[in-house]
């Protein structure tokens, strides 16, 4: 099936059941989206109506009970175990609320893990980790360790990690929910601004309204089905 170059991710039939007791639990029925390549949306609903699940099928952390998902052309039930973990290196980066960094690497250990299992060389790691910590304002923090730093500055540096291998994708999982109010909104029109100056696609999922104020589209989930579509004039 031909997908077109302009989709970054295409689902088909999605769905995902969890089992309670060998009872067969639906967190996702059936969803078709069509994601493009550079768009900033978010994906919201109640608890349990299947945002987390959602993100985990598109990026291949969880594999689908029914249906097919698609990304950059590319089926990933048709991928292997190992095929699977390289592609999601290659052209996925993840954005948690927990910040997940690995606390006994610095800032600069933290942010250029991605690119020391691809393989890119020191001095180009180097280059790309003191350039994208100039664009999120933490310039001479390099050797800091992330104890060391606040929520705010650590999720930065999370951002930066995302980023900084140049993905096409940034999934982002409640990225604001432990931050304050203040802070979140400045990190998501940092994030707005990446999307706008490279074009990387990011994709939320969140409850929080200031993501769904300055998305381009918002997708809201009921039940693990669509049940709204917004999308807006970009600003």
């Amino acid at each position: 099936m031909d997908k077109g170059t302009d989709h970054l991710i295409v689902t088909e039939s999605l769905a995902k059941d969890y089992f309670d007791g060998g009872a067969p639990v639906p967190a996702v029925r059936g969803i078709d989206l069509t994601i493009e390549a550079g768009e900033f949306t978010a994906i919201v609903g109640p608890s349990g109506s299947g945002k987390t699940t959602f993100l985990n099928l598109i990026s291949g952390l969880d594999a689908p009970t029914g249906g097919k998902v698609w990304l950059k052309d590319k089926l990933l039930s048709g991928l292997s175990g190992n095929e699977l973990s390289d592609f999601r290196r290659d052209h996925i980066g993840f954005i948690f609320q927990a910040y997940n960094l690995i606390p006994v690497l610095n800032v600069r250990e933290n942010i250029e893990y991605i690119m020391l299992l691809q393989g890119v060389p020191e001095k180009e790691r180097r280059e790309r980790v003191g350039e994208i910590l100039k664009e999120i304002g933490m310039a001479g923090f390099e050797r800091r360790f992330p104890p060391k730093i606040s929520g705010g500055q650590q999720q930065r540096v999370a951002i930066a990690r995302a980023m900084v291998s140049r993905p096409e994708l940034i999934l982002a999982d409640e990225p604001t929910a432990n931050l304050d109010s203040g802070i979140g909104a400045e990190l998501l029109d940092m994030m707005r601004d990446l999307n706008r100056r490279t074009g990387m696609t990011f994709l939320f999922s969140t409850h929080d309204p200031m993501v769904m104020d300055r998305a381009d589209r918002v997708v809201t989930l009921h039940d693990g089905r669509v049940a709204k579509d917004d999308r807006r004039a970009r600003t």
